[in-house]
């Protein structure tokens, strides 16, 4: 594994892009375009943003379930091991969440370029889903970034990333914006924000991801529009890297610019988990052996949020999932108990939109 690891370090110092070449500014929103599938010419089109205009959809929609998961980029194999990764959650959406009036949406993070091509190739996705990003053009570097798979029922009003200036890792957070029409709001359209991000890394000083969350945390609680397209509500999941102490309280500890009206909800804890257990932790049980007796197990994948959501189910799932065959085998041999396809667990929770602010 130190191998592996010493290539991937290596491999994300070269593919880095330079800062003139890239047209954001760090730490401000930077608006990107997102992708339906069109089966008359069998390839992914840029989609135009929703006005919210009411449709049967959705108004049917009143919950959304999310699953966030962390793919491994560096180990071998990574296209069976996306390919395994996305039939088992296929067979979980199918299978969990068959009701109209639930829309879902995907997080993963550690995608390779490789990646989008399976996910684009990919019929389930095809036929359901909108997707963020159908190249690396919109990421800091072409060695692996984040994505979003959207319920194609859920009106798209705006997508935007926010290049992280703090990260040593080319970072950044994905924003989704869904407009919904709830039956308790005829008149007035409903503002989801989704967020996705990979939170900075290991344990460096001085440390990025609190001011990784603030930034989240500001755009979530967004108030500086109009009322009739504020946010009403956001949610951010994905691989928060929760390795440290002051991880515990990140979504907490979010003043902006001295105000501390920016707090965030734990969907775990806010269901009764606990730090420290093993229904907590989603990194580690799949690593390599010599990691996990080194830095043992961590809850390192949460769900956040705030606004007029509110949790009602949060699980982890990717549990054994694995590479069959001889591909399988070297797995192990890198030091493997298991041919997991990936080191991380996921994380899916269910919320229902509400009316009014889960204050």
């Amino acid at each position: 594994m130190d191998a592996i690891i010493s290539k991937a370090i290596a491999d994300s110092a070269v593919l880095r892009k330079s800062s003139d070449s890239v047209p954001w500014t760090l730490d401000e929103p930077y608006n990107q375009s997102y992708y339906g599938f069109d089966p008359k010419t069998s390839s992914w089109i840029i989609k135009s943003p929703s006005t919210g205009n009411r449709s049967e959809d959705s108004i049917s929609i009143t919950k959304i379930v999310l699953y966030s998961w962390n793919i491994d980029f560096m180990l071998p194999f990574e296209e069976a091991r996306m390919k395994t990764a996305l039939s088992h959650l296929n067979t979980l959406i199918s299978s969990k969440h068959r009701t109209q009036e639930t829309a879902k949406v995907i997080y993963l993070q550690e995608c390779l370029p490789s990646d989008l091509e399976i996910i684009k190739n990919t019929p389930w996705i095809q036929n359901h889903f909108h997707i963020t990003d159908i190249n690396t053009e919109n990421w800091a570097t072409t060695h692996y970034g984040t994505i979003m798979l959207i319920d194609i029922r859920l009106k798209i009003s705006d997508v935007f990333r926010v290049h992280y200036s703090k990260t040593r890792m080319d970072r950044d957070a994905l924003f989704v914006d869904v407009l919904l029409d709830t039956t308790s709001t005829l008149n007035k359209k409903i503002k989801i924000r989704l967020c996705t991000s990979h939170l900075e890394s290991m344990a460096f000083d001085p440390p990025f991801r609190p001011e990784q969350m603030r930034i989240i945390a500001r755009y979530l609680h967004d108030t500086s529009s109009s009322s009739s397209s504020s946010v009403h509500g956001g949610i951010v999941a994905g691989d928060f890297n929760a390795i440290q102490h002051f991880d515990r309280t990140l979504h907490i500890d979010v003043d902006v610019d001295g105000e501390n009206g920016f707090k965030l909800k734990d969907a775990f804890l806010e269901l009764g988990g606990v730090e420290d257990t093993e229904r907590a932790f989603t990194w580690g049980q799949q690593a390599a052996t010599e990691l996990r007796e080194k830095f043992g197990c961590s809850r390192m994948d949460k769900v956040y949020y705030c606004g007029c959501v509110g949790v009602e189910k949060f699980e982890r799932f990717g549990e054994d999932v694995l590479l069959e065959g001889e591909m399988g085998r070297e797995i192990m041999e890198l030091g493997f108990e298991k041919a997991w396809v990936t080191d991380h667990l996921g994380v899916m929770a269910e919320f229902e939109v509400r009316a009014k602010l889960d204050l």
